[in-house]
């Protein structure tokens, strides 16, 4: 039995991440896809282990320590395997350069002009023309940077 709720546990994880990566980022977001995971899959065992028809504490015991070694093996993985890394994080992407939209990760990424104006105005630029360089970072940010002037 507890070897069963282990192996839901590790499925669970890996197919949470597995879609956290394949829905993308969003802008605004401040956290990584793991700590999404990490945190809400995590409260979601604790509360099967308490009301679900299976209540013992065993087994959400042995779902949570699952899920932490999960998540420790493969943040180790990612830091001893950029490429692999890169697979899980994604890497940086730019929307705007130059003055011109990239409309092709801005429609992959599901990401509006009026995103990055928003972000550009945070950083208290007014127009268009003012932002050089605006890119999507890995954890759902817009990073700004403006012209030199």
């Amino acid at each position: 039995m507890a070897v069963a709720a282990v192996l839901r546990a590790i499925f669970g994880y890996c197919f949470l991440i597995l879609i956290t990566r394949v829905v993308g980022r969003r802008p605004g977001a401040q956290l990584t896809p793991f700590e999404f995971v990490l945190i809400f899959y995590l409260g979601g065992l604790t509360l099967t282990g308490m009301v679900a028809d299976d209540i013992s504490l065993t087994n959400a015991f042995c779902q949570i320590v699952t899920i932490a070694l999960c998540h420790y093996v493969l943040t180790w993985a990612r830091t001893k395997f950029p490429t692999f890394g890169k697979i899980l994080d994604g890497t940086p992407l730019t929307l705007l350069e130059r003055g011109q939209w990239r409309t092709d990760v801005l429609r992959g990424m599901r990401v509006q002009d009026d995103d990055v104006m928003s972000a550009g105005r945070l950083c208290g630029t007014r127009s268009l023309e003012e932002i050089d360089l605006a890119v999507l970072e890995r954890n759902g940010e817009i990073s700004i940077f403006k012209v030199k002037k």
